[in-house]
């Protein structure tokens, strides 16, 4: 009775053929599951131990992508145990064919862009550097992914010859009608690799200046001093004369003062000793010179150099502002005053003048008679 239910025929396929595919899917399943609870559970145990962060990623990898790659592939070889149409066979495989591309694509984008990362991070400042690298992430994903297509394509029996020459043909029309995109493209490469800027640097490009806040495929912004979002083209960046104030380890600082020219010469001689108190009282920072610089138009100008240990611009005016107090406090105790533009005019009186040859002239022609 049982054997004849068995023999039961549907869809070219016995009732015993259905339940043998069903049992080897059931028991390929368990048999993974197996693995996972005791051979895995193991690994992820130990990798939680360890400082290094790569098993724990292969790990996940084989988690997320692997097992279920390998669940899908026992349903579709249980599949395959039965009798199929040609044409249900053919979809089932092409279906099987994409899952696993998917799975192999991820698989190789994730481990290339673990790679990528990891090598970036043990670079100078590459917690900044790895913020950077979205659009080599995003490169490396299209890359990965076309190559998957292709692929997919050659194993399902399509001419992949005929498609690259294609994308050939076409790649040179796109390239040509997009040199602007992959000049940008090709200077976000220089930007990354050879650094002139990073994520988080102050930078001064031309007249405008700000924070470097995104570094993209295309463009990197920058939030200006003003607040709002300044967008600049890779290739107008690189081509530019960029002044980064991040990389700045001191800041060299040139002022200059002027005395009126009725200072005495004895005073003269004590303000550049006089500066140079000033600028030691402050800290952190480095005197350099104090000189009697020039004569000038309207004052005798005095000339000043001082290093300040730290790149912070606030700190900077704050030390340049308490040097301004202690000159003003020490040249008015001293009696110097301070020049300021002054201009001299002499006036004629052109009245006077003329009076003054009329009554030559008178003279002369009463000597002469």
């Amino acid at each position: 009775m049982i054997q004849e239910y068995l023999s039961q025929e549907f869809w070219n396929n016995t009732i015993q053929d259905y339940l043998l595919a069903l049992g080897f899917i059931l028991l390929g399943i368990a048999i993974v599951k197996i693995f996972k609870k005791s051979l895995l559970q193991r690994i992820k145990t130990l990798t939680e131990k360890t400082d290094n962060s790569l098993d724990d990623f292969v790990f996940e990898i084989i988690e997320r992508y692997l097992l279920p790659a390998i669940y899908i592939s026992i349903v579709f070889w249980g599949i395959r145990t039965l009798s199929l149409s040609p044409f249900l066979e053919n979809s089932i495989s092409i279906a099987h064919s994409i899952i696993l591309t998917y799975y192999g694509v991820k698989i190789i984008a994730n481990l290339i862009i673990m790679l990528i990362r990891s090598y970036v991070k043990r670079q100078e400042g590459g917690e900044e550097k790895v913020k950077q690298i979205g659009g080599i992430i995003l490169l490396v994903n299209v890359l990965i992914w076309a190559v998957g297509i292709l692929f997919f394509f050659d194993n399902i029996g399509w001419d992949v010859t005929a498609i690259i020459t294609g994308l050939g043909i076409g790649g040179i029309a796109v390239a040509l009608a997009a040199q602007n995109i992959l000049g940008d493209l090709f200077n976000y490469f220089v930007i990354f690799f050879d650094r002139p800027i990073e994520i988080g640097d102050f930078v001064v490009v031309d007249d405008k200046n700000g924070i470097v806040e995104k570094i993209g495929i295309k463009t990197t912004r920058i939030k200006t001093l003003s607040g709002e979002e300044l967008v600049v083209a890779n290739s107008d960046l690189t081509s530019s004369r960029i002044h980064n104030y991040k990389k700045m380890q001191r800041r060299r600082i040139l002022f200059a003062v002027g005395v009126t020219y009725e200072t005495p010469l004895h005073k003269l001689k004590i303000i550049p000793e006089m500066l140079k108190e000033i600028v030691e009282n402050q800290s952190p920072v480095t005197f350099d010179r104090a000189h009697f610089k020039a004569f000038g138009d309207s004052s005798l100008d005095f000339e000043v150099v001082y290093y300040i240990e730290v790149a912070d611009f606030n700190k900077y005016m704050d030390i340049q502002q308490q040097i301004n107090f202690g000159i003003f406090e020490r040249f008015t105790e001293a009696g110097i005053s301070i020049a300021f533009p002054t201009r001299t005019l002499y006036l004629r009186n052109e009245n006077e003048q003329r009076f003054q040859v009329d009554y030559f002239n008178t003279q002369k022609e009463l000597t002469d008679n």
